[in-house]
């Protein structure tokens, strides 16, 4: 069974739950019967009679009907649905995130809007025939982020901005009306790799900079660990060799 890409927790205040989407949100099946989709409904149905939900995001997107099916979830769900975009809301999970009552951004966080890609293989017809497809399924998340901004987009400026493969800041996404709070800064989370480079072609080398060096720092902490813990070995080897 793989990792599910989302961890939900009770918090202490018995009213309020807290979810974590991090990573890549990806769509296979548990069982002959189950589906991510179903597995985050279960998931987010057993977290009770909840009036507040703090869903944390660091996602460089991936499945678009699993993130649509996950933020219908939400939109439907009678808690108040508060996002924390804590690093990244690319692709699909920027559309999670438009789908929740409040949506926070800390200051250096980011949301990327893009329209969805897929894959073809064959004649012109299938080509022109995956073109409307895509049209179809982007519907889905122009009509999410129109509901969200609240006015401060029309149908066309959202294209337009999916047309551009937009990085938006917390600022820029404030004035979108996809960002309701802006939040300090906040230490971007090990969950995103160098990986995310090659999948987008418009990466800010700000953004890019910030999670190389925040890698190295991951690294270093790693190689710190593992020197302490070969001297606590040594360490217990000369005690337990003195008895």
């Amino acid at each position: 069974m793989k990792k599910k890409f989302w961890e939900m927790k009770q918090s202490a205040n018995k009213n309020e739950a807290d979810i974590y989407i991090y990573g890549e949100i990806v769509a296979y099946k548990w069982d002959d019967g189950d589906t991510t989709a179903a597995s985050f409904h279960n998931d987010l149905k057993a977290l009770g009679d909840v009036e507040i939900i703090n869903l944390h995001v660091n996602s460089p997107g991936g499945s678009v009907f699993e993130g649509i099916a996950i933020g219908n979830m939400l939109k439907a769900h009678k808690a108040t649905v508060n996002a924390y975009v804590d690093a990244l809301a690319a692709s699909i999970a920027s559309v999670i995130t438009a789908s929740c009552d409040v949506v926070y951004m800390y200051s250096n966080s980011m949301q990327m809007i893009h329209h969805p890609w897929m894959g073809c293989r064959g004649n012109a017809k299938d080509f022109r025939k995956t073109a409307d497809d895509l049209d179809a399924i982007a519907q889905a998340s122009i009509i999410t982020y129109l509901n969200k901004s609240n006015g401060k987009l029309n149908e066309e400026q959202i294209v337009e901005v999916m047309d551009n493969e937009s990085w938006i800041s917390a600022i820029q996404a404030q004035e979108y009306g996809l960002c309701d709070i802006i939040l300090g800064e906040n230490q971007i989370a090990a969950a995103l790799s160098t990986d995310l480079f090659e999948k987008y072609q418009n990466v800010p080398e700000q953004f890019r900079q910030v999670i190389q060096n925040n890698q190295q720092v991951i690294t270093e902490e790693r190689v710190q660990m593992a020197e302490q813990a070969k001297q606590s070995k040594q360490y217990i080897n000369e005690i337990l060799g003195g008895i």
